[in-house]
């Protein structure tokens, strides 16, 4: 996967543990719009690789923002990105969206938990600025927390809800009131840690259709241990490869000389979906929609296998 170098042109302390950083082009050269609710891969100075959402003007060319909150029980890679300084050069993926606004929808439902709040903030803005019926709500323990609210307040403040320090045992009942006065036709966007949009996601199908609500996440799904999977076979054009036990698709694939680009190897990026021609793909991504795996056209090599003997591939 072809990467940009870039270089940290702004740091901006958004909370106590949320930076948001901005990004250039070492060449000077524009980086281009985007999509609303994209996000890049970031190469941080650890070289782990993290995927960012992005939370800057969708149509700025010039540069792009990623607000990275501090994980203390992370890897490192939050930590090192908090010590980066203006002038720092980074690496990063071009856009890719996983939760882009639904051209079918007559009204969207934005809610972001925490940092949770990034992909929504780009989504908000272009909503804004071109006339989209919207409603943000945005969930965080206080307003020292939440990051770019007083943004929020002063750009949007017309279609901005705040829920502070709201108990997880009340988010239900918070969720069922408001989506009980959503207009025919409206669409749930949800972003935030893993129990709250499952929260989220429960709550919203007694209102919506699975495929009006989208969702933007970046935890990985729970393998099951090797000794539970099934060896199968994988054919791409016209090569027929071994896919034993203990390895994945994309590993395979990989070394014998098929090129399938990757970044998270995790199955929460997107990066390495393939078109499935024959067979029946076992899901255990975090990117398809309930729609996506049902059509069972498609898959993440790095992590879904085989409930079957054999799979036919070609790229997506």
């Amino acid at each position: 996967m072809s990467m940009i170098d870039v270089r940290v042109v702004e740091i901006v302390d958004e909370t106590p543990t949320v930076k948001s950083i901005r990004l250039q082009r070492v060449d000077g050269k524009p980086l281009g719009v985007y999509q609303a609710g994209a996000h890049v891969d970031v190469v941080g100075p650890t070289a782990i690789t993290r995927q960012y959402s992005l939370c800057s003007t969708p149509d700025d060319a010039e540069s792009y923002t990623v607000a990275v909150k501090r994980e203390e029980a992370g890897r490192g890679g939050s930590a090192a990105m908090h010590e980066l300084k203006v002038g720092d050069t980074l690496q990063i993926s071009a856009p890719r969206n996983l939760m882009g606004m639904d051209e079918r929808a007559k009204h969207h439902v934005l809610i972001g938990a925490g940092i949770g709040i990034t992909p929504m903030l780009s989504l908000a803005r272009w909503m804004h600025v071109h006339g989209h019926s919207f409603e943000l709500h945005y969930f965080a323990r206080s307003t020292e927390d939440a990051a770019f609210l007083p943004l929020l307040q002063e750009r949007c403040p017309e279609h901005l809800h705040t829920h502070l320090g709201v108990g997880v045992g009340e988010h239900a009942g918070l969720l069922r009131r408001y989506f009980a006065e959503m207009p025919e036709g409206s669409h749930i966007y949800m972003c935030g840690p893993g129990p709250f949009m499952d929260v989220v996601r429960e709550v919203g199908r007694e209102f919506v259709a699975e495929d009006e609500i989208h969702e933007e996440n970046f935890h990985a799904a729970e393998q099951p241990d090797a000794s539970e999977n099934s060896a199968f076979e994988v054919e791409f054009e016209d090569e027929t490869y071994q896919i034993p036990a203990d390895r994945s698709i994309v590993e395979v694939l990989q070394e014998n000389g098929v090129e399938v680009d990757t970044s998270c190897e995790e199955g929460i990026c997107g990066t390495c979906i393939m078109t499935v021609l024959e067979g029946e793909p076992e899901h255990r991504d975090n990117v398809l929609t309930k729609a996506e795996r049902a059509a069972g056209d498609q898959m993440a090599v790095c992590v879904s296998r085989c409930k079957g003997e054999r799979l036919v591939l070609d790229y997506f």
